[in-house]
């Protein structure tokens, strides 16, 4: 058979497995950003953001749903065309037509380079960015969504430098009995207090028109009450106080290197705005970089162990039995991965086992299955 031919062989498999791959994964992605999106409506609402903001910040995570799936998702594609095509045939039909087990795997393995590199510039790059933006939004957005902030007789404070408190709520744009504090600074506040007050929009703007009511200005040991009929409150300069700080899964994957890099190597501490590196921070931050470098390694261990389906046919009698053993094979290096990673960054032999064990797993799983396949051939 020609190389040409073979080619086109190789290519059929490939897109089959890449479609099933990428609509489940897409499929069960979009469940899962759903079932997070509900989670993310009460922290959301609560804050006092609408629903473009919303959507706008879990959007933001879809990248992350995506990359956690990837492991799981390209061991069942696989598990799933491999067995498919051994029930249509087409597995013996590669045989007759020249093409060995042996040179199938090493293009599945080829055929692995894809994911391994799209699982890097996730970890590396879309992951960390998008994580970042989305905090970031939610912190620098101003309150849109006023009304669903509001809960009567309950002091909210979930605004930064700001507390309401509301007797009674009319409706959604009338109250009574209205209480703010705001925060103006060091032993500077302003406080508030009015009989009833109105919301107002205007061309996006935001604020209470308060009425009958008193301001007192706190000023360190100075205080200044005036009364008014009516005075107005902008509400468009307050941000949400619920995000404070940069995540670990938010940071320069490069500075997270070379924290790793600089703290075991040249045994140095330092601290920048990017990144704290030193005794207290440096396991969390280890397990983070082999998070995003060392874990994507696990994609060709799972090809090697998935790719004990070529063995035999399925009119063999142990074929039940190998697909069970392949299954339950995967499924241990799904939860080794993660255990691994898990367990690195708590000591320098810890540190080194998680680099070494997915090259060592690879190398026994891509050695015993080469043998196997071609003993079965030479049968």
């Amino acid at each position: 058979m020609s190389n040409f031919n073979k080619k086109l062989i190789f290519k059929k498999f490939l897109i089959d497995n890449t479609h099933f791959f990428l609509l489940t994964t897409l499929s069960l992605s979009l469940i899962v950003w759903v079932i997070q999106a509900v989670n993310f409506l009460d922290f959301v609402s609560e804050d006092g953001h609408g629903l473009r903001i919303y959507f706008i910040y879990t959007l933001l995570n879809f990248p992350k749903i995506f990359a956690k799936l990837m492991p799981i998702m390209f061991f069942i594609s696989l598990y799933y065309t491999i067995n498919k095509y051994d029930e249509k045939n087409e597995l013996k039909i590669f045989c007759i037509n020249g093409i060995s087990k042996i040179n199938f795997l090493n293009t599945l393995i080829r055929y692995t380079f894809i994911f391994f590199i799209l699982q890097i510039l996730l970890n590396i790059f879309v992951i960390p960015y998008s994580q970042h933006k989305a905090r970031s939004f939610i912190k620098t957005s101003n309150i849109d969504f006023f009304p669903s902030l509001i809960k009567e007789k309950k002091f909210i404070d979930t605004v930064d430098k700001l507390i309401i408190y509301i007797e009674e709520r009319v409706n959604d744009s009338q109250y009574k009995n209205i209480f703010i504090k705001n925060d103006l600074g060091i032993d500077q506040s302003k406080v508030i207090y009015a009989k009833k007050g109105n919301l107002i929009e205007n061309d996006g703007q935001r604020s209470l028109r308060l009425f009958d009511g008193k301001l007192i200005n706190v000023s360190e040991n100075k205080i200044t009450i005036f009364n008014f009929k009516e005075t107005n409150f902008d509400l468009n300069n307050f941000f949400t106080k619920s995000i404070t700080h940069r995540k670990i899964q938010e940071r320069n994957s490069f500075e997270i290197i070379k924290c790793v890099y600089v703290f075991h190597i040249k045994k140095v501490s330092y601290n920048n705005f990017e990144i704290d590196c030193n005794k207290d921070s440096i396991n969390e931050i280890t397990q983070e970089s082999y998070k995003r470098i060392i874990k994507p390694l696990y994609f060709f261990v799972i090809i090697c162990g998935v790719s004990f389906l070529l063995i035999g046919f399925r009119e063999n009698f142990k074929y039940k039995y190998n697909k069970l053993f392949v299954f339950f094979l995967g499924l241990f290096i799904l939860i080794f991965s993660e255990i691994s990673i898990n367990f690195s960054g708590k000591n320098n032999l810890q540190s080194l086992s998680a680099i070494i064990i997915p090259n060592i797993f690879f190398l026994i799983l891509y050695f015993s299955l080469r043998k196997k396949l071609s003993f079965a051939e030479n049968k």
